[in-house]
């Protein structure tokens, strides 16, 4: 696990794009896209369409090794709005297993805002607790510290003379952006102008490799962000991960 703090409190990279929160016993993940290539095999583009076996299954081991009671879902559980209706039935079977063994919240997305909770799990369009402010996507004016998804944040690094990209958290002072668990949903650069209009300054990039996290500082200006009258807030992100 490769330990990442925000707001004072303690999370885990468990995965490229999941979290493990110790003091809840939760993972949380954003983005899923599940039945997304069915979606594109109606519209004649045909994929294979085990995209949500995948990430469920993905999900399910990331439960086991935790050892998670709570799974929150942070917006585009479903590429599309029929998505739940037409899940693959082993991955709607195994999903009904998780909900049900499983403190399981679906947060509302701008793909799935009709999302019904059909497979087990409680529907909501944020959830807030612990002092932090869990939505699908960043609010600029947002009054808690919030962790969000929807931009797919992804880091672009030159390797030996190729540029390779990677999912990434993007980090600001008052905003956390997860990267996107879906085993097929691509990805907006970090450095993005729209990334830096949620976030602002100072900001930077984290990817989790092994036991410690990659920091790439990115040149986001500040947002007022002092306006947020939550002294803590205002540690230097340089704050240790450990």
């Amino acid at each position: 696990m490769v330990p990442l703090l925000f707001a004072n409190h303690r999370f885990d990279i468990v995965a490229p794009a999941a979290l493990y929160w110790p003091a809840r016993n939760a993972l949380l993940v954003a983005d899923l896209h599940l039945e997304k290539a069915s979606f594109y095999a109606r519209q004649g583009q045909m994929l294979p369409p085990y995209d949500s076996q995948a990430t469920l299954a993905e999900l399910a081991e990331l439960v086991d090794e935790t050892g998670a009671t709570t799974v929150f879902c942070l917006g585009d559980n479903y590429h599309d709005g029929e998505g739940e209706a037409r899940l693959e039935p082993e991955a709607a079977r195994r999903l009904v297993t998780m909900t049900g063994a499983l403190e399981w919240v679906w947060i509302t997305g701008n793909h799935d805002r009709d999302v019904a909770g059909t497979w087990g799990g409680q529907v909501v369009d944020e959830w807030t607790g612990e002092g932090l402010a869990l939505r699908h996507e960043a609010s600029a004016d947002s009054l808690l510290p919030e962790i969000s998804g929807h931009y797919h944040p992804k880091y672009r690094v030159a390797v030996r003379g190729r540029h390779v990209s990677r999912r990434c958290f993007v980090r600001g002072r008052h905003h956390l952006i997860m990267p996107a668990f879906g085993a097929l949903t691509g990805g907006m650069a970090a450095q993005d102008a729209v990334i830096e209009a949620c976030v602002g300054g100072p900001a930077e990039a984290i990817i989790g490799l092994k036991q410690q996290p990659v920091r790439f500082p990115l040149p986001f200006r500040d947002i007022g962000i002092e306006r947020i009258d939550q002294p803590q807030l205002a540690l230097p992100l340089a704050t240790t991960d450990r």
